[in-house]
C-alpha cells in the first residue's frame, strides 16, 4: 500500500479516548434528567472502545455495570459496600454485582 492510504493507529486510539472520556462525562450529567439517554452514552463508548481496540480507563469501568451495561450512580442504582478488602457494586437493574480490590489504596495510607 502506498503511503497515502496508511492509517495512524496511534493518532485514532488518542482519538478514541477522548471520546470515551466525554461520553462517561455527558453520561453523568446527563443522568438526573434521562437516565435511558446516560445508559446510551455507555453503550457508545463501549462501541468506540471495541471498535479501536482501546480499553476504558480503570476509574471509568467503576461507572457502568459489567452485566447489564447500565451507569451506575452510587445509592441511586447501586449499592457500594467494603467487604474482605474489596470494594463490592451492586447493581440494582439486573441484581449482580461487581467486585474491585483496593489493596492499592490501602498501602499508600
Amino acid at each position: 500500500m502506498s503511503g497515502k492510504y496508511r492509517k495512524n493507529p496511534a493518532k485514532f486510539k488518542d482519538i478514541a479516548k477522548e471520546r470515551i472520556g466525554e461520553l462517561f462525562e455527558q453520561a453523568k450529567k446527563e443522568f438526573k434528567n434521562d437516565p435511558k439517554l446516560s445508559n446510551r452514552y455507555v453503550e457508545l463508548a463501549r462501541k468506540i472502545a471495541m471498535k479501536s481496540n482501546v480499553r476504558i480507563p480503570s476509574d471509568l469501568q467503576k461507572l457502568f455495570c459489567k452485566h447489564c451495561y447500565v451507569f451506575l450512580m452510587p445509592s441511586v442504582n447501586c449499592k457500594v459496600r467494603t467487604h474482605e478488602g474489596k470494594v463490592v457494586y451492586t447493581c440494582y437493574s439486573c441484581k449482580k454485582f461487581m467486585r474491585f480490590p483496593y489493596v492499592k489504596e490501602k498501602k499508600k495510607q
